[in-house]
């Protein structure tokens, strides 16, 4: 089983690779051997870090490598076939998906959980317990860059200090679906803040300044609960902290979502990444929440699984 409750490893968000498996010793009595090349979103890396680690036990012989270069990087190598399963926290885009269909690559879409987004500032910040959709809105759209630059300019009671931001990069689907629920446009934003495809980095930033504000998956603020304070976001029904009910709830809006995995067809041809998917979507519900995300209903995962077995045998033929 798990070792810890959450993902210990530091990781590189564009180069970092998890090697999970062994790569040598006795063949398993199915005979699954072979290395299996994930990458994108780092919000879903640590569902997916924590189903390789539990598949080692049944497949030592499969080697799964995980990469975080956000959903957007993710979806590059995979219309490329650099891999054939990709994390994803927001669906696959159109010009996305014409890039596969370019490279002969078709795939599945597959829902693995629900994820909510954390809107976090510094342990020392008594002031911005909760904000506003709007509120958010005004710190974030296109119109507030080199504009709203101090905390008194969101409301007047607050601090006349300079705020500073900090949130994914372009090529993170946490920073689209942000940018959709907020400002009302994926991809719209200020660029006048700290951007990182590696979540570690920014809640190293937001804890070492006062004055600094980030968001990122709810996940990471869970493993970082000590070093940040959570703030409540008014979605017009009051002010709502982001937690595993409110998120499975439907409370907590508009910053929850599903988040996805997706597997190509060439993928479907090979037994090893058949076993891991299975594995993945028969196991999720109970790892999942180890790792700060809410589980789909079981049923649900069924469904998963039976879209998924209906895609390998459209796949083998």
């Amino acid at each position: 089983m798990r070792c810890s409750k959450f993902f210990p490893l530091f990781v590189s968000a564009v180069s970092a690779t998890i090697l999970m498996g062994c790569g040598s010793g006795s063949s398993t009595d199915s005979g699954e051997s072979g290395t299996i090349n994930i990458d994108g979103s780092s919000t879903v890396y640590p569902i997916t870090e924590a189903i390789a680690e539990e598949f080692r036990t049944v497949s030592p012989d499969v080697r799964v490598t995980i990469g975080i270069s956000g959903t957007g990087g993710g979806f590059k190598k995979f219309a490329r076939g650099e891999t054939v399963i990709s994390d994803a926290s927001r669906p696959i885009k159109d010009s996305e998906a014409k890039a596969c269909q370019e490279n002969n690559i078709t795939y599945v879409e597959l829902t693995v959980a629900y994820d909510g987004l954390a809107v976090v500032v510094n342990k020392e910040n008594d002031w911005a317990t909760s904000l506003t959709a709007e509120e958010l809105k005004k710190i974030w759209e296109p119109a507030a860059q080199e504009t709203i630059v101090k905390w008194n300019q969101i409301r007047p009671e607050f601090p006349d200090e300079d705020l500073s931001l900090l949130g994914p990069g372009t090529a993170s689907g946490t920073f689209d679906y942000f940018t959709e629920a907020i400002v009302g446009e994926s991809g719209a934003s200020r660029g006048d803040y700290m951007p990182s495809e590696d979540d570690h980095v920014l809640v190293q930033g937001v804890a070492g300044n006062k004055y600094a504000l980030g968001f990122f998956g709810l996940a990471y603020y869970q493993e970082n609960a000590d070093r940040l304070k959570l703030v409540a976001v008014d979605g017009g029904n009051g002010p709502i902290l982001p937690s595993l009910n409110t998120v499975k709830n439907g409370e907590y809006t508009p910053l929850s979502r599903p988040i996805f995995i997706y597997v190509s067809n060439e993928g479907a041809k090979r037994p090893e990444v058949v076993k891991f998917v299975e594995f993945y979507l028969q196991n999720a519900a109970n790892l999942v929440t180890d790792v700060g995300y809410i589980p789909l209903p079981n049923q649900e995962y069924q469904t998963q699984l039976e879209k998924f077995r209906t895609f390998v045998q459209e796949s083998q033929v």
